[in-house]
């Protein structure tokens, strides 16, 4: 019994030393991607109105925080609940509906209209992007869902089934580009599937903001039926726990988080799915620390990625080019380790 304390003890303390850790070099992170860039900052900048730190600086900085962590502790739930470590808004269709409905905005209602000068598109109203962005994303959900109710799926083939939506919903985007009469609409669809934070304001910033703090509580709520799903269903069943009733609550709510994510900034991947692998190899599956330290990681990596694409060259290069290249070796390495288990 002295040495099972003791393991408790060791590991509660590897568990509070890492959480201060990955806080600390947050904060370090959030520091410095607020003064460097193509234009650096003082601390008397900071405090006296400059205009580059309060309406782009810092609503660029809170973005990457706040969907770094909203993509993170999505992809840990949907991991969860769905008991497959490869479950994302990737393998659920989710980034692929919210490009097929932004094209659908772009394209064919012709949200954004071409001029000859500058920089060559001006978007007559990006929300209705984002409105259709974030529709298509939930569409993906829904039809899972339905069909997980109507034919009682698994948590496995719902994963499959969101396979086959992405599938769809990329042939639906690939199909309007191809059909698209202007060259320029094109590209700006494919710019926006690149995945940018840079292109919030304070209006967008609000809304994730209160999407997060909607969400996320009751993520940590649910935390002990999180880790009585990670048994099977009828050892949570004797535990007091509803399987069916979680799984539809937690789907709906972390694909409710990740298009409200991805509807202002488009794709950004990898995100979602390494964070809580790499949490799992340092602390495990306890999903009280895992949710949490999830959207620590989450938003530190993305933040840090946004930072190396805009310091690093002479151009901006959008964070979600870089978090394909970092996130795509980094995670056949975390299943190698065997975090993929």
């Amino acid at each position: 019994m002295f040495r099972i304390s003791m393991n408790y003890y060791e590991l509660d303390r590897k568990r509070n030393v890492f959480g201060s850790l990955l806080f600390i070099v947050l904060i370090l992170t959030v520091a410095t991607s607020l003064s460097i860039g193509s234009y650096n900052l003082s601390i008397n900048d900071v405090f006296s109105g400059n205009t580059i730190f309060w309406n782009i600086r810092l609503p660029r900085v809170l973005t990457a925080m706040l969907v770094g962590a909203s993509l993170a502790v999505s992809g840990a739930v949907m991991q969860c609940v769905l008991r497959n470590p490869l479950a994302s808004s990737f393998t659920l269709g989710i980034s692929h509906g919210a490009a097929f409905g932004a094209a659908f905005a772009i394209i064919v209602l012709g949200a954004g209209i071409v001029h000859r000068t500058g920089e060559g598109l001006t978007i007559v109203n990006p929300y209705v992007i984002s409105l259709f962005a974030f529709l298509g994303s939930l569409g993906s959900v829904a039809v899972i869902l339905l069909l997980a109710k109507i034919r009682n799926l698994s948590p496995e083939a719902m994963v499959l089934a969101g396979i086959a939506m992405a599938s769809l919903f990329s042939a639906g985007t690939m199909l309007i580009q191809y059909f698209a009469q202007n060259d320029v609409l094109v590209s700006y669809v494919v710019f926006w599937t690149f995945g940018d934070v840079g292109r919030t304001a304070w209006k967008e910033v609000f809304l994730i903001t209160v999407s997060f703090a909607l969400i996320f509580p009751y993520f940590i709520l649910r935390r002990w039926d999180y880790n009585a799903l990670l048994m099977d269903d009828e050892t949570a069943k004797s535990l007091g726990v509803n399987p069916q009733r979680v799984r539809l609550e937690s789907m709906l709510l972390s694909a409710f988080l990740t298009s409200v994510c991805v509807s202002f900034t488009g794709i950004i991947g990898f995100i979602g799915l390494v964070s809580p692998h790499m949490i799992r190899i340092v602390l495990g599956e306890d999903h009280r620390y895992l949710l949490p330290f999830s959207s620590l990681l989450g938003s530190l990596l993305l933040l840090l990625s946004d930072t190396f694409g805009r310091t690093a060259y002479s151009v901006i290069i959008p964070v979600g080019i870089i978090t394909s290249f970092i996130g795509a070796p980094v995670f056949i390495y975390l299943l190698l380790r065997g975090g993929g288990r």
